[in-house]
């Protein structure tokens, strides 16, 4: 995070014995300095804002703004599951009725209320989530900042997704 923009950042936090938040980060931030291997698997720093621009691009196909940034093929790839049925199995702890597209999580099972066969996304370890769902164009984002505990979506994520679901 260039030091202009850092009183944007929020801050972090974890959940304490009692499940009162705790701010786990520095003054500075985790993101003050550029980490020592970058990883895909996370520290993304964005803002909602992003997130909705890109589910609108997924939505769109790979154009937006009248521009075509992705190819539809390169969309359809992004969003389909690409696991096996044995692969999702010895996953079954972090996927929960999902298999796993280009960069995110792709629902293939209706496991939950929220589960829609195509609904593609992302679960972080920060207490953040965001969904879109082809089928009837809805984008979901919620940012906690509020660390996950193990792999299961704590209780505030499900309860987002169960009321987005009836929507």
């Amino acid at each position: 995070m260039p030091p202009e923009k850092r009183d944007r950042f929020t801050s972090a936090y974890r959940l304490d014995g009692a499940g009162m938040p705790v701010r786990t980060d520095t003054p500075d931030g985790a993101f003050a300095s550029a980490p020592r291997f970058a990883s895909g698997a996370g520290g993304l720093v964005s803002t909602a804002d992003d997130w909705l621009a890109f589910a609108r691009l997924l939505l769109n196909g790979g154009e937006a703004n009248g521009r075509r940034l992705l190819r539809p093929a390169s969309v359809s790839r992004m969003t389909t599951n690409h696991l096996t049925t044995a692969q999702r199995d010895a996953g079954a702890l972090f996927l929960e009725g999902q298999g796993w597209g280009y960069g995110g999580q792709v629902d293939v099972t209706p496991a939950d209320p929220w589960n829609v066969p195509g609904r593609y996304g992302w679960v972080g370890g920060s207490g953040t989530a965001a969904h879109l769902v082809p089928s009837t164009g809805t984008v979901t984002i919620l940012l906690t900042q509020v660390a996950m505990e193990d792999p299961t979506p704590p209780p505030l994520m499900r309860d987002f997704w169960r009321c987005v679901a009836r929507v």
